[in-house]
């Protein structure tokens, strides 16, 4: 399943060119990926479902500008590959019905006692697999 996510676009994430500038969309995937993974549960009462994971690579693909501030924008994110300490997740961004930039992250688990990766345990990747989406 998808999670999705409303993202706010503040007029002071516009830059010169008068559109978003691209290093906001790994903001709006990083507010999404909090809100799945710590706010919804949270709000709730619920246990979190991931706290120590850190992002190891992330990559943008852009296809439409966002021209707008003051405007919310759609960003639906899942996880495409679950690995033994990392798994993969994709978000896409939409403005309306329009694809604006469809991002890929791979993310890591952490054991932050001695700051170095750990396997992902039983209750993580039982979450993770709620949202598992492989593309072909």
């Amino acid at each position: 399943m998808k999670y999705s996510h409303k993202a706010f676009v503040r007029w002071d994430d516009l830059d010169a060119m008068g559109h978003v500038n691209n290093a906001k969309y790994l903001t709006f995937a990083q507010e999404a990926r909090f809100e799945w993974s710590f706010m919804q549960h949270h709000s709730k009462g619920e246990m979190p479902g991931l706290l120590a994971m850190v992002v190891a690579r992330a990559e943008v693909d852009f296809f439409k500008g966002i021209m707008l501030g003051g405007i919310f924008v759609d960003v639906d994110l899942w996880v495409e590959k679950i690995g033994n300490s990392s798994f993969n997740m994709v978000y896409e961004i939409r403005n309306g019905d329009e694809l604006c930039a469809r991002i890929r992250t791979v993310q890591v688990g952490v054991d932050e006692s001695v700051s170095k990766s750990r396997p992902l345990n039983e209750d993580e990747r039982k979450f993770l697999e709620q949202y598992l989406i492989q593309e072909g």
